[in-house]
């Protein structure tokens, strides 16, 4: 599936991540662009869990950027999610 819309989800709180998600054009694949606050620690964790939950929603052409303020994996894995099915469509929500 290719996203449609533009979308987020989270918040720049502490312990949050904010999710943008931005179409792109088929066949162009996947450009994750992380920032955060814990990334010395924590970027290859990040990458993975992001990756995850794209694969699983079987997600192949996107732009996702992510600011980080040191959300838990759940946290992430729950804004990813909710921030695709925004963007296509499914779940209604902020942008």
């Amino acid at each position: 599936m290719t996203p449609k819309l533009k979308a987020q989800a989270g918040t720049f709180e502490s312990s949050d991540i904010m999710i943008l998600i931005e179409p792109v054009e088929k066949d162009s694949g996947r450009k994750i662009d992380i920032s955060s606050t814990v990334m010395l620690q924590f970027e290859e964790d990040i990458k993975k869990t992001i990756s995850d939950v794209l694969d699983e929603l079987q997600i192949k052409d996107l732009h996702l950027i992510a600011k980080d303020k040191g959300a838990l994996t759940q946290t992430i894995k729950a804004r990813v999610e909710t921030a695709i099915k925004r963007s296509l469509g499914i779940q209604e929500g902020t942008m």
